[in-house]
């Protein structure tokens, strides 16, 4: 299996907010840290991390679901990232909750048992952000009822 290479390119726009440049026809995204350091004009770092961790469990487990046609949409994920000092005093990431729901009932759905086992195995982000900061998961259906 080769290698892919993922370019991204930020470019200061004023102090803290960086305009990120992903390339080809995807839409520029202005990044910027919340006041006092900036002004909150675009999703912060830790927040774009959270995005990508909780946009890659959410494709994992739609894919996951899809392999055996179901259709667990509309889907949502919502991510809860607790910043705090490290030993050494500095923020960091201590840990993520990942809470995703499903948009139909869990008996609507078949294999979702071998799905729920396997799909964060498959899931990039996660697998590697996860080896530096916990990541709790967290599943439940359209009524409510906890799978995970």
């Amino acid at each position: 299996m080769s290698d892919t290479l993922v370019q991204v390119s930020l470019v200061q726009q004023h102090d803290y907010r960086f305009e990120i440049q992903f390339g080809g026809a995807i839409p520029v995204l202005t990044g910027d840290e919340p006041a006092p350091l900036g002004t909150g004009l675009g999703p912060s770092p830790v927040q774009l991390l959270s995005a990508a961790v909780g946009n890659c469990l959410s494709d994992s487990l739609l894919f996951a679901l899809r392999k055996f046609k179901q259709a667990p949409e509309p889907m949502r994920c919502d991510i809860t990232s607790q910043v705090g000092r490290n030993p050494e005093g500095r923020l960091r990431v201590l840990a993520m909750t990942a809470q995703l729901t499903l948009g139909v009932p869990a008996a609507s759905l078949q294999h979702l048992d071998r799905v729920l086992e396997q799909f964060e195995a498959f899931c990039t982000v996660t697998q590697s952000v996860g080896q530096g900061i916990p990541i709790t998961i967290e599943i439940s259906d359209s009524a409510g009822q906890r799978l995970k």
